[in-house]
């Protein structure tokens, strides 16, 4: 039973990997310093709550005491604005803690990693659907970071052989399909969840920007549910486990949904007379951002499996279930 580390594991999209890991027959193993993940969400599953920035003793010794077959590395700071005022934070987490890591794998020998990226390592796109293979102009320190690390992996990979997939994420979304698990951030900053909580509460939805480039005004960006993400990490690690070579991958849905549909589909979901305010667009905020997902379709034999309307009846479950999300929580 091939042992896999997943770094962030308690978090939000690391609370689905170990448990498709587990699904599918793997040994998870969750590293998180609990600074943004709920020990609640992973009830059952092993965690060793060691800092990657600060504890790199305790880390080594993870790594040495014990054989990993792979890394999944989910333990970043993902606040794009928040990065733009710390970005020291940002740096120090996101690049100076992933050093540390790939540095503890080596001595442990671990060869195979895959990263959560994201679509900022883009910036503006010259042409839409966004391809793997298009210019890279992050538009602030989140994306840059993320972008470094997929700079390293190739140096690292051509010096040490460690073999890496670099998953792009497009705006992940969703809960469980019961509503069991779902999106609890300290701050949250997504678009969904946000609507349907201050749908919940009867409060006013502020929309930044309706006079964008787009058919309705309103700015288009793509989603992808948090189960189609966390299949493609089990595809690619079982890849690099059959001893495939490395590659970096778009994930998203491959077409794009405006703020308007995504109120609409709310207010469809929830049944609430939404309450909507709009403010001026924030700087630095395209018109329209969505992949192509051509190479994970072709490569993975993999097709996202659930649309905006999974993505809001699921979250609304777990939002209407868990009004104070992990908080009290008894699972």
């Amino acid at each position: 039973m091939p042992k896999i580390l997943v770094t962030g594991g308690a978090g939000y999209i690391g609370s689905f990997m170990v448990r498709g890991l587990r699904a599918k027959g793997f040994e998870p193993v969750i590293l998180d310093n609990l600074s943004q993940g709920h020990k609640e969400a992973v009830e059952g599953f092993r965690l060793e709550k060691i800092d990657l920035v600060t504890e790199k003793e305790k880390l080594d010794g993870l790594f040495t005491s014990e054989k990993f077959d792979g890394v999944v590395h989910m333990a970043s700071f993902i606040q794009m604005g928040e990065s733009y005022k710390d970005p020291a934070k940002y740096y120090l987490n996101n690049v100076y803690g992933f050093m540390n890591l790939l540095d503890s794998m080596r001595k442990g020998n671990v060869g195979r990693i895959i990263i959560s990226s994201s679509a900022g390592v883009y910036g503006n796109p010259v042409k839409l659907p966004i391809e793997e293979d298009d210019p890279k102009n992050p538009l602030n320190p989140y994306g840059e970071t993320k972008y470094i690390l997929e700079r390293m992996l190739e140096d690292y990979n051509a010096a040490y052989g460690i073999k890496f997939m670099s998953i792009r994420y497009f705006n992940a979304a969703g809960a469980a399909l019961d509503g069991s698990i779902g999106e609890d951030h300290p701050e949250e900053s997504h678009l969904i969840p946000n609507i349907i909580k201050k749908a919940l509460k009867g409060e006013e939805i502020e929309i930044f920007g309706n006079d964008y480039n787009t058919p309705d005004g309103t700015n288009i960006r793509d989603y992808i549910h948090v189960l189609d993400l966390t299949e493609t990490h089990l595809i690619a690690m079982q890849k690099l486990l059959d001893g495939g070579e490395s590659g970096v991958y778009n994930a998203g849905m491959g077409r794009g949904y405006s703020n308007k549909e995504v109120l609409e589909a709310v207010r469809v979901v929830t049944g609430a007379d939404l309450k909507i305010k709009y403010s001026p667009r924030r700087p630095g905020d395209a018109d329209a951002l969505f992949a192509s997902v051509e190479k994970i379709k072709k490569d993975f034999n993999w097709t996202p499996k659930y649309g905006l309307k999974e993505i809001v009846e699921t979250a609304f479950a777990w939002h209407r279930n868990h009004p104070s999300g992990y908080a009290n929580m008894d699972l």
